[in-house]
C-alpha cells in the first residue's frame, strides 16, 4: 500500500513538472537551446511569427527583393491612424508607376521574355484584374489632357516594350489602391457617396506606364469607376515643377552630383572590373557595356526570376549583379553625406509641395475640392521629395511606392490642422526635419499644418542662404 501511494505521488510530481516545464517554455521563460541551422532545439512553432528584420550587415540581394515589391509579400500599413476626436479631411498621394520593362538593353543580348498582356488566372494577380482589364478595353468618354489621350489604358503586348507596364506593376497598384480604398474611403468617408470630378485632382507624366499605374490604383480604390468623373492633367516634367520650371540653380546642383556620382564610380576597383568582366562575355567595349546602364535589365531579369543572359563567351550572373547592387547602395550613402544631392532636392520638390500645401491651406479654410489629390510619377519625382523633407534614411523609391500626406481637423479644436506623412505605410512625419522635435512637447500624434506651410514657404530655402524659390533658384553660389 505505501509503495502504491508512493509511486501515485511519483506520477503526479512528474505530471506538475512537466506541466510547469511547458508553461514556462511557452511564456520564455526558459532559453531553448539554440542549433547550427538557426531553429530552436524543440522546432516547435511560435504563436507570433517574428517580425521581418533587417540583414545585420547591407545585403544587396535583400535590398534588391525590397525594390522588386513583390505583390505576394503582405505589409503593414499605419496610413488612417489618429485619435478618435480627429476627421481626415484630405489625402495627397505620390506614387512611383509599378514594375515595368526595361528602358536599357544590354547590346547583344536576348531581351528578358516579359509577357505584358493582362492575364487575369496569371500570377501575379488581383480579385479586380479581370474587371480592370473589361473596364479599361471598353473605355468610353475618357477624359485626358493632350498627348494622354493617345497612351493606351492597359498594358497589351505579348512581348514588353521597352519601359512598359507589367502585369505586376498593375497588380501593385490594385493593391494600392484597395488598401486605400479599405482605410480612407470605407473607415474614414473622404469621399462623399455623391463624389465629382471636383473632389479629385489627378496628375501624371506622358508616360503609358505612369497613366496606367494611376488607373490601376483608381479602379480599385474608387467605389464607383466612372470615366465621366476622372480626369487626368498632363504633367511634361517628370519632378511635377508646372510653370515653376525655371531654376538654373537646380541644374547647377544636379551637374556636381552627377559628378560626385561619376567620381565614385571611377574609384571603384570591383565595380570596373566586373563591367569589364561583363563586356567581355558580350562580346562589347566596356565603355558601351557601362553606357547601357545594365544594371536596369538585370534588375527586370532579378525581379521576374529570369535568367541572366549569355554568350558563347560566358553568362552574366548574380555575383555581376550584387557588385553593381552594391555600389548603387554605396552611391546613395554617400549621397546622403555629401549634401550636393539634398540642395537639388529642395530646389526640385518645391513647386509639388508648394501644390500640396495650397491644396491644404484651401481645405484648412472650408474648401470642398480636390480632397483626394493623386500625382502618378516616377522615382526622380519620389527621391527628392523624400530628400527635402528630410527623410534620410527613406529607401531608393521601389516598383510602386507610395509617399502620402494626411491632412487631419482636431474635433476638439476645430480650427487646427495637423498632417501625417506616410512612406510606404510607414509613419515617418517625426523624421522629417521640419517635425522631428515636435512629438517631444506636445501630445498630438501628428505635425502641426503651419509647421509644414512654414517649412515649404520660407524654412527650406534657408540651407540654401536665400528667403525664397526664386531667390533660391537665381542666386550664384559657386
Amino acid at each position: 500500500m505505501l509503495f502504491r501511494n508512493r509511486f501515485l505521488l511519483l506520477l503526479v510530481l512528474a505530471a506538475l513538472l512537466a506541466f510547469l516545464s511547458i508553461s514556462l517554455q511557452f511564456f520564455h521563460l526558459t532559453p531553448v537551446t539554440p542549433v547550427k541551422n538557426g531553429m530552436n532545439g524543440k522546432n516547435r512553432k511560435r504563436i507570433m511569427p517574428d517580425p521581418l528584420t533587417e540583414p545585420p550587415v547591407v545585403d544587396p540581394i535583400h535590398e534588391a527583393r525590397i525594390y522588386c515589391n513583390i505583390p505576394s509579400i503582405a505589409e503593414r500599413s499605419a496610413e488612417g491612424h489618429a485619435p478618435y476626436y480627429f476627421k481626415l479631411v484630405s489625402v495627397h498621394v505620390l506614387i512611383r508607376h509599378g514594375d515595368r520593362y526595361p528602358l536599357y538593353a544590354i547590346p547583344k543580348t536576348k531581351r528578358p521574355e516579359i509577357d505584358c498582356t493582362l492575364v487575369a488566372n496569371r500570377k501575379p494577380n488581383h480579385p479586380k484584374l479581370e474587371a480592370f482589364i473589361n473596364h479599361m478595353s471598353k473605355a468610353s468618354e475618357v477624359l485626358m489632357e493632350g498627348t494622354l489621350s493617345t497612351l493606351p489604358l492597359y498594358p497589351s503586348h505579348s512581348l514588353c516594350e521597352m519601359g512598359e507596364l507589367t502585369q505586376t506593376g498593375v497588380v501593385q497598384h490594385l493593391k494600392n489602391g484597395q488598401l486605400l480604398r479599405d482605410i480612407y474611403l470605407k473607415k474614414h468617408k473622404l469621399l462623399p457617396k455623391d463624389w465629382t470630378t471636383k473632389h479629385l485632382y489627378l496628375e501624371t507624366t506622358g508616360k503609358s506606364r505612369t497613366l496606367q499605374s494611376g488607373l490601376a490604383l483608381l479602379y480599385s480604390l474608387l467605389p464607383d469607376f466612372d470615366w465621366k468623373k476622372i480626369n487626368f492633367r498632363h504633367q511634361w516634367s517628370t519632378i511635377f515643377c508646372s510653370g515653376s520650371c525655371d531654376c538654373p540653380m537646380r541644374n547647377q546642383y544636379l551637374e556636381k552630383e552627377q559628378r560626385r556620382q561619376y567620381l565614385l564610380r571611377v574609384k571603384n576597383s570591383q565595380l570596373e572590373n566586373t563591367y569589364v568582366e561583363m563586356a567581355k562575355i558580350v562580346g562589347i567595349p566596356t565603355r558601351q557595356l557601362r553606357a547601357a546602364n545594365p544594371i536596369d535589365s538585370m534588375l527586370c531579369h532579378f525581379c521576374h526570376n529570369v535568367s541572366f543572359p549569355c554568350t558563347k563567351n560566358g553568362c552574366i550572373d548574380l555575383e555581376h549583379f550584387k557588385v553593381i547592387k552594391t555600389h548603387q547602395i554605396e552611391d546613395e550613402r554617400e549621397r546622403r553625406e555629401r549634401k550636393l544631392y539634398f540642395r537639388y532636392a529642395l530646389l526640385a520638390s518645391h513647386p509639388v509641395l508648394n501644390q500640396t500645401v495650397n491644396r491644404m491651406l484651401r481645405i484648412a479654410e472650408g474648401k470642398k475640392e480636390e480632397i483626394f489629390v493623386l500625382y502618378s510619377a516616377h522615382d526622380v519625382t519620389l527621391s527628392p521629395v523624400l530628400s527635402a523633407l528630410g527623410i534620410t534614411e527613406a529607401r531608393f523609391p521601389r516598383f510602386a511606392a507610395r509617399l502620402v500626406f494626411e491632412l487631419w481637423q482636431d474635433g476638439e479644436r476645430p480650427t487646427d490642422h495637423f498632417i501625417r506623412i506616410l512612406y510606404n505605410g510607414v509613419d515617418v512625419t517625426f523624421h522629417t526635419s521640419f517635425c522631428q522635435e515636435h512629438h517631444k512637447h506636445s501630445s498630438k500624434p501628428m505635425c502641426p499644418l503651419e509647421d509644414f506651410v512654414h517649412f515649404v514657404k520660407r524654412d527650406m530655402f534657408s540651407v540654401l542662404n536665400s528667403s525664397s524659390y526664386y531667390d533660391a533658384c537665381h542666386r550664384k553660389t559657386f
